[in-house]
């Protein structure tokens, strides 16, 4: 059976980042990303929709996020869809969220001149290599390392 699970997103920064470090010191950080889009109903009345969307992001790359990132500000996500369910006061929570790959930051940020912008990393610092190993899922988690299937 064949399986795609990518996601891609061009988005405005809802709020600040928030950057967190697991017990065994790794940066993940949560970015909150507003997608809008517009299409015409079927009285030919344009509507407006906005979908909010949890990204996470792992490592070097979340920390650069916190340094770089405000609210506002336009990015580009692309990643693949996770699913988490977890306890908490005897009932069963679950959310679907993004799991980022790679973040661009697009525009110069909010309030910010051409110099500020010239001053920000590029897509090639921010983005995650494959030969950073990355966890897979949450270090603490995850139950056995990420395997390289060779086809």
């Amino acid at each position: 059976m064949v399986s795609l699970n990518r996601v891609l997103l061009i988005g405005n920064l809802t709020r600040d980042p928030e950057l967190r470090y697991t017990p065994s010191g790794t940066p993940v950080a949560n970015l909150r990303l507003a997608v809008n889009s517009s299409f015409k109903d079927q009285a030919g009345q344009k509507k407006d929709e906005t979908c909010f969307v949890t990204i996470v992001v792992w490592s070097k790359q979340a920390e650069v996020c916190n340094q770089y990132l405000k609210k506002g500000r336009p990015i580009f996500v692309e990643g693949r869809l996770i699913y988490r369910s977890w306890e908490s006061e005897g009932k069963t929570k679950s959310t679907m969220e993004v799991r980022a790959d790679r973040i661009q930051f697009l525009g110069p940020p909010p309030g910010a001149s051409q110099a500020t912008a010239r001053e920000e990393p590029l897509v090639d610092e921010v983005s995650s290599s494959r030969s950073e190993n990355l966890p897979a899922e949450d270090p603490e988690t995850a139950s056995s390392p990420d395997v390289e299937v060779p086809f």
